[in-house]
């Protein structure tokens, strides 16, 4: 034990080096090897812990701004390759960092605040994301870091994986490709010990049926979807490439900043209302960054790339989204929903700003300060309306790996 370093959030560098010296540690268990190539030529690393044929695959890094993954991951490794019991017929894959692009944009030291952590934000637009981006591309079209984990489901044709994500303020919670049964208990025990809330109507499953509260099971194929205009569905995503071997694929999701208005089951007054209301101010907020993007962008001569693509096509979602929650009956009326849709449309204009703000600043553009000035108003004001909370480093990298080893205990006994 002892080689993980002092827990931060690792940059894919680090992540390598700690699991190089785990594979050096041991290597008649654990070996560290390349499964591919990112678009820029960064290295996709894979690191498997035992020798079984049963396998799980854990994955981090697939949303650059989603750093706790890669800290989870570590944990869980070093953890798998000490603990023999957790080897029993059972091998451990875990790919370091599904996109190595998009963590080199995103700026992860551990934030002081909503701002800190916006200041340096990156998210790739949904084509360029490994996971989603089959849900928006055609085959041939994949980018090669898709290839490269499906290619690492193919060959260890995982029983169940893991992919490691997170939100930046919120509560926690599953989603799951099949039911687990058994592991709604173990995952809210772990949540109520580490005071993290239960995100119970996450609008990320906005309708899905609920194996138990924050765990939601994705539905089938040939079912309706909540929001209509959002062109990527978690239904023809990586998630599902574990079904061609008879395994299941389950989404782990904590928050850096908790808030518990996302964990109240008690029925909205108004939740129909309250959902035009959030649509139009959806609108509004689109709008101010919309302006800004406009005057600016001929001033840019081309420049920006990938944060000035990802900021577009964040703006590009929102007319239809805020259609669909002014036009479509709610599928939850709980306040938990709202309070998470409520979340959501702050955080897409706020994000589209955040990227904007970095293009403009790395221009030395004068439409910078007036931007960074509403940056700062909307942290303020989605950090005060959610009355945000810190969570620990260790108790979001504590409650995630409980949650994988659960899920895998839950899922093994479903396979067998």
């Amino acid at each position: 034990m002892g080689l993980l370093p002092e827990l931060h959030y690792p940059s894919v560098p680090e992540l390598i080096a700690v699991a190089r010296a785990l594979a050096r540690e041991r290597p008649s268990l654990c070996a560290l090897r390349q499964v591919g190539v990112s678009r820029a030529g960064r290295p996709l690393h894979l690191l498997s812990v035992g020798h079984a044929r049963r396998a799980v695959l854990v994955v981090a890094g697939a949303h650059a701004n989603e750093p706790t993954g890669g800290s989870t991951l570590l944990a869980l490794a070093e953890r798998v390759l000490h603990e023999r019991e957790l080897r029993s017929g059972t091998a451990w894959h875990f790919l370091l960092c599904a996109d190595p692009d998009g963590a080199s944009l995103h700026v992860t030291p551990t934030p002081r605040s909503l701002l800190d952590y916006h200041l340096g934000f990156y998210r790739p637009a949904g084509p360029e994301q490994p996971e989603w981006s089959p849900s928006v591309l055609p085959p041939d079209r994949l980018p090669p870091e898709t290839r490269a984990l499906t290619g690492v489901i193919d060959e260890v044709r995982p029983y169940l994986q893991v992919t490691l994500h997170g939100t930046d303020l919120g509560g926690s919670w599953v989603q799951l490709t099949r039911d687990v049964p058994g592991l709604a208990e173990p995952f809210a025990k772990s949540a109520a010990e580490l005071h993290i809330p239960v995100e119970t109507g996450a609008s990320d499953a906005a309708g899905w049926p609920a194996s138990g509260p924050g765990v939601r099971v994705m539905p089938g194929p040939d079912s309706g979807v909540a929001y209509p205009s959002m062109p990527d569905d978690a239904r023809h995503s990586t998630w599902y490439h574990a079904h061609r071997y008879g395994g299941l694929t389950a989404v782990v999701e904590v928050p850096m900043w908790a808030s518990d208005l996302v964990d109240d089951p008690a029925p909205h007054p108004a939740p129909a209302a309250a959902m035009r209301r959030l649509a139009h101010r959806l609108q509004r907020d689109a709008l101010q960054v919309d302006q800004v993007l406009a005057e600016a962008l001929p001033r840019l001569d081309g420049t920006g790339g990938p944060l000035l693509r990802a900021a577009r096509w964040a703006l590009e979602l929102i007319p239809g989204l805020a259609a669909d929650w002014i036009d479509t009956p709610p599928v939850d009326t709980t306040m938990a929903y709202v309070g998470s849709v409520d979340a959501f449309g702050r955080r897409l204009p706020l994000r589209a700003a955040a990227m904007l703000l970095r293009v403009l600043r790395a221009a030395d553009d004068r439409a910078a300060p007036g931007l960074e000035r509403l940056v700062v108003a909307w942290c303020d004001a989605f950090a005060k309306r959610f009355r945000a909370r810190w969570v620990p480093l260790e108790h979001q990298v504590e409650h995630q790996s409980r949650t994988v080893l659960a899920a895998a205990l839950h899922a093994r006994d479903r396979s067998t």
